[in-house]
């Protein structure tokens, strides 16, 4: 029995017999409307990523500009024509990814690490991430990402680039993952 069997049969015997509750779900689910792309792009702004707001038809040859020259980790399954995944996560300049959803109120883009959004360690060790969101990706609301997820992956949530305040209050970027983010929003 693996731990997580083992948990779970643990949790089973602790509400066995227990009367079944019903839960309120009436929340609400959609925050925003009219143009998630805009508000995404400025929230993730917000957060100090960089931001482009592009046509499909350009958005290929942002990446290919952005990625020239640099020792880049490309997933399995992104589509970036003439560049080698550089195979060393830890000499790597950066990682291209896609992305599973991305949420507009809150400048959020979460990966489930299916195709084209590489493994966790490959987005979160290299110091650079550039992120390729297409505008059909973008939800209003975190219930509504969540129910686009398949809650047995595993789910990276990522709002910017990593930076944390703990010490002292001053901002320290690069601590748990890229220290730059650059985000390619695909309209």
């Amino acid at each position: 029995m693996s731990a997580r069997e083992e948990i779970l049969a643990r949790i089973a015997r602790a509400v066995a017999g227990a009367e079944d509750v019903e839960i309120p779900r009436d929340y609400r689910t959609e925050a925003a409307t009219g143009d998630l792309v805009g508000l995404f792009a400025e929230r993730v702004d917000d957060y100090r990523a960089v931001v482009h707001v592009l046509p499909a038809a350009e958005a290929a040859g942002l990446v290919a500009e952005r990625v020239a020259g640099r020792r880049m980790i490309v997933p399995d399954g992104f589509d970036l024509a003439g560049h080698e995944s550089w195979p060393d996560l830890h000499t790597a300049d950066g990682v291209v990814t896609g992305c599973a959803v991305a949420v507009a109120v809150t400048g959020t883009i979460v990966l489930d690490h299916g195709p084209g959004q590489g493994t966790r360690a490959q987005t979160l060790v290299p110091d650079y991430h550039l992120c390729v969101v297409r505008a059909g990706q973008i939800v209003s609301s975190v219930p509504e990402a969540i129910a686009r997820l398949d809650p047995s992956r595993p789910l990276t949530w990522i709002s910017g680039p990593s930076a944390t305040s703990d010490i002292e209050l001053s901002r320290v970027e690069g601590v748990h993952g890229p220290r730059t983010l650059e985000v390619v929003i695909s309209t």
